[in-house]
């Protein structure tokens, strides 16, 4: 059952230079989040992220690099993160937040750049934890939110952001893990805007010149 968490936060989205950004803002913290990740030539650079290299050593520890794997994750579709971390998910989970579901009120800008207004409140699941070091070598925490009130969504996205967090297991994750979604998330990005293409109508207003119309007009 949704709930209201102690303190209302508040969500704000927009659209800057390409990049979607999500900001949570909360009683004692805030968290912005940027919806992107580097994709491949042949896709649209739909979530691409000017502050994230993946070929650099110290990825695990980017706090920009960490904001685009938790946005992408939060996106994930949830039988994707079960097919490629359910199995890290199990064994003795150390739970420091457990799974819970709110409500958040959704802000957006007029625009993308505009002031804010309130959309209304949208569920919201998050939760902190660190995996079983013994199934998994990974002495990380984890943190998730995600739209909805899928818990398992949110254990599983929380599991992959502590194993990417990892510098010893970073790049096989990012491999294996955020790539492949990254084109995933793209490649549906792809569609639906060629969908919306396909219902795209031109508008087309034609100006009378001024001038012996409008005389005609008036003499009669």
């Amino acid at each position: 059952r949704a709930r209201r968490w102690r303190k209302v936060c508040s969500v704000a989205v927009g659209l800057r230079n390409g990049i979607h950004t999500v900001q949570v803002k909360g009683q004692g913290h805030k968290t912005e989040i940027r919806g992107s990740y580097s994709a491949p030539p042949d896709l649209t650079p739909c979530m691409l992220h000017s502050h994230y290299n993946p070929s650099t050593s110290n990825a695990a520890n980017n706090p920009a690099a960490r904001q685009t794997w938790m946005a992408l994750l939060a996106r994930a579709p949830e039988a994707f993160l079960e097919e490629r971390v359910g199995a890290w998910a199990q064994g003795n989970l150390q739970w420091l937040r457990p799974v819970e579901t709110g409500l958040l009120m959704a802000q957006g800008r007029a625009g993308g750049t505009g002031l804010r207004f309130n959309l209304g409140e949208v569920t919201v699941t998050r939760c902190t934890l660190r995996p079983d070091p013994e199934h998994t070598q990974c002495h990380q925490v984890g943190v998730a939110y995600i739209l909805g009130g899928s818990h398992r969504h949110a254990q599983l996205a929380a599991v992959a952001d502590a194993l990417l967090q990892e510098p010893a297991l970073h790049s096989h994750w990012d491999q294996y893990l955020l790539r492949p979604l990254s084109e995933q998330l793209c490649a549906q990005a792809q569609q639906r805007k060629a969908l919306a293409q396909a219902t795209r109508v031109e508008f087309f207003t034609v100006a009378r010149e001024a001038g012996s119309d409008l005389q005609a007009e008036d003499s009669s």
